[in-house]
């Protein structure tokens, strides 16, 4: 049998996990139990500009995230028409891919199937988090995790040929550095995330080949690797060199999230520590859903808590024991600087779940090991532990969904978890009464937009949190802001907000205007305004402070 045989053969099995998590995903979208909040809104909304002819390079506002996945929705679209659940199909294939990926992870690390088997296993069937993440669309949490997948893939594969007893670099191998240049360039125009990658597969594949060739070798390596990723990342590059670099490094490094914290510089580390502590290990863990502080599954937390450590220290052993096996440290850096990161960018002041997606693959592979290796020659028990882990997981992600509203959010503010179960009531209301143009905020705004086919444009220019904090960074596509300004009538729909209903109507009276109301679920709509009042007019829509 030859060796590619051979390898199909073995990996025949694979496809186990990939069935699995095809037939979770399947049944998780047609429960009906994941609202369609206003960053999915953006994609669709992206998705459909693009069919029209639109090209945009980046997520509309936020320049650390490519237009990928918007393009991938919009081919979706063609296919099956615009839909909200052609976006979670898009998403739930991206994320088959990244099972599979994973599962030969396992296979190429530790060279065994039930190894590869049961880190597939372990992300089929994922804590509620990456369950949420690998739904929904935020932007490209998909494409990172499959890109970043690969990217390990092809960094296996150079360093252990550049490894093999009596290695001499051909066409071919120089190729794959090309090819592992452009995979690295484009995760990191898809979504600056996929650096936690990047950076680790480039620092042991440039290691093994400076410690193991000549230096002519390792700067050729170096610059055909930094050839393919400026390839690779070449529509970040455009948008750089049309608009300078400094918005986009700022964009990257987390600037708009750090207009949410106004805590002193030095002390915000100390912050992010305590929220990687106190609400990123429970998250990553699934031991409590990303927007809440309720446990899950507690008769089987502690179970769980007890392996994940046990995989925690069983991991740090083995990076110790062999040193020398340096493609299990490609996979352990991945966390390394995914919660250095974390702690030291703004990035760690969003401690909503989010961010620690990638951290799935390193705990499914050293997880996986643990299952295996500890227990080699016994049956039961290996059974046992998977089966406790991905009950858990499977518990705490039926508990979350039962949990309606708010299901499974991407909002872990309880101020932006909207009831949109009653949207389409709002929009039909809207159009009966003629109200087309209009303030809203930054959750409420998009999915109308989409929703109505664009026809009720109603531009984010109203705060949503109860201090009235507002940031002009909701107002994400200029287009819609100009045909609000040039309306002759508009109105306002606010959400979970008396603070500013009461500051509408006193403003409202102030200026002796007449109109009307009407609540709809959690909207409230001012309309029939006697005169128009733009949104400058009352003092809103600026970026403020508390």
């Amino acid at each position: 049998m030859k060796n590619d045989d051979k390898f199909l053969y073995s990996t025949r099995h694979l496809w186990l996990p990939v069935a699995i998590a095809a037939g979770l995903k399947i049944l998780l979208i047609l429960s009906g139990r994941i609202p369609f909040n206003a960053d999915e809104a953006i994609v669709a909304l992206m998705a459909r500009h693009i069919n029209q002819g639109e090209l945009p390079i980046f997520f509309y506002g936020q320049s650390y995230m490519g237009s990928m996945d918007a393009v991938l929705v919009a081919l979706g679209f063609r296919i099956l028409g615009e839909h909200i659940f052609v976006i979670r199909i898009i998403q739930s294939l991206l994320y088959l891919g990244t099972v599979y990926t994973t599962s030969l992870l396992g296979y190429r690390l530790f060279k065994s199937q039930r190894t590869a088997l049961i880190a597939g296993l372990l992300v089929a069937v994922p804590p509620v988090n990456i369950t949420l993440y690998s739904t929904v669309s935020l932007g490209g949490y998909g494409e990172m995790l499959l890109i970043g997948n690969l990217l390990l893939l092809g960094g296996i594969w150079i360093t252990r040929r550049v490894q093999a007893e009596g290695f001499e670099p051909d066409r071919w191998f120089f190729v794959s550095l090309i090819a592992w240049g452009l995979g690295a360039g484009f995760g990191f125009w898809v979504f600056g995330l996929s650096l936690v990658y990047v950076i680790p597969v480039a620092l042991v594949l440039f290691w093994v080949i400076y410690i193991s060739t000549n230096q002519k070798l390792f700067w050729q390596t170096v610059g055909l690797v930094l050839v393919g990723t400026i390839i690779g990342s070449m529509p970040w590059g455009i948008s750089a060199i049309r608009e300078g670099s400094a918005l986009l490094i700022s964009e990257l490094t987390g600037s708009a999230i750090a207009d949410i914290n106004s805590t002193p510089g030095l002390i915000q580390p100390l912050i992010r520590f305590g929220n990687l502590v106190l609400f990123g290990g429970t998250v990553i863990l699934g031991l409590r859903p990303p927007w809440g502080v309720r446990w899950l599954m507690m008769p089987l937390l502690p179970f769980v808590l007890i392996f994940w450590f046990t995989v925690l220290i069983s991991s740090i052993n083995k990076l110790a024991r062999k040193r020398g096996q340096l493609e299990i440290w490609m996979v352990s850096l991945i966390g390394g600087i995914l919660l250095l990161g974390f702690i030291f960018t703004p990035y760690g002041s969003d401690p909503s779940g989010r961010y620690f997606t990638p951290l799935i693959i390193p705990m499914a592979l050293f997880g996986s090991d643990l299952i295996v290796s500890k227990f080699s020659g016994k049956t039961l028990l290996p059974l046992g532990l998977l089966s406790l882990v991905l009950i858990y997981n499977l518990g705490g992600t039926i508990q979350s969904a039962l949990d309606f509203p708010p299901g499974l959010t991407t909002q872990f503010d309880s101020v932006t978890q909207i009831d949109h179960r009653k949207i389409g009531e709002l929009i039909v209301f809207l159009k009966a009464e003629g109200i087309y143009r209009g303030y809203s905020n930054y959750w409420v705004s998009y999915p109308i937009a989409f929703l109505s086919q664009e026809e009720l444009i109603f531009v984010p220019r109203l705060p949503y949190h109860e201090d009235f904090r507002y940031t002009a960074r909701d107002d994400r596509y200029p287009p819609y802001t100009n045909l609000v300004d040039g309306s002759e009538q508009v109105a306002y729909i606010t959400t979970k907000h008396p603070a500013l209903d009461e500051y509408i109507r006193d403003q409202f009276e102030i200026r002796g205007i007449t109109w009307k109301e009407k609540i709809i679920g959690d909207y409230q709509v001012f309309y029939q305004l006697s005169d128009p009042v733009y949104i400058n007019e009352i003092g809103l829509g600026f970026t403020t402070s508390p």
